[in-house]
């Protein structure tokens, strides 16, 4: 199943309040693949896009997915954005996004595992403190489609 991460309002862009800071701290996002962190993305950019795929199986009755970007147990599978420093030249992480597999509606996920396509979840990286969101994020914070041939669904 092919995965498609699309988040936007970076909390170091012009103007964001927390945005100097997290520049001058070199602080980046980037997906977790196993224990660590890649694709990462400055905290000033417009957007961050992370694409990748996961195993799917059915177990009964139920979608789950597995592999190297997947974490969790059974039932409560997700998905890190991890956020770090690159100040003194080595990423160190401070906070991690969750992106539950459990909050996509089940009807989705299945045609994504079944039917092709991209899963794609789009969210603001922006949290409500102005710093970079983090902890579990959920609906309507997150929504995710179906990106097939050139239509969506969802």
């Amino acid at each position: 199943m092919r995965i498609r991460i699309e988040g936007d309002e970076l909390p170091g862009r012009a103007g964001a309040p927390q945005a100097e800071a997290l520049r001058l701290g070199g602080v980046q996002v980037g997906v977790q693949r196993r224990k660590e962190v890649v694709d990462r993305v400055g905290v000033f950019e417009d957007r961050a896009v992370w694409e990748f795929e996961v195993d799917s199986r059915e177990v009964e009755g139920f979608i789950d997915v597995g592999g190297p970007w997947v974490h969790g147990r059974p039932g409560a599978r997700f998905l890190y954005l991890s956020w770090g420093s690159t100040g003194t030249g080595v990423f160190a992480g401070f906070r991690r996004a969750k992106l539950m597999f459990s909050d996509i509606p089940g009807d989705l996920l299945r045609s994504a595992a079944e039917d092709g396509g991209v899963l794609v979840a789009r969210l603001g990286l922006t949290g409500p403190d102005g710093g970079p969101r983090c902890a579990r994020v959920r609906p309507p914070d997150i929504t995710w489609t179906l990106e097939q041939t050139g239509h969506l669904t969802g």
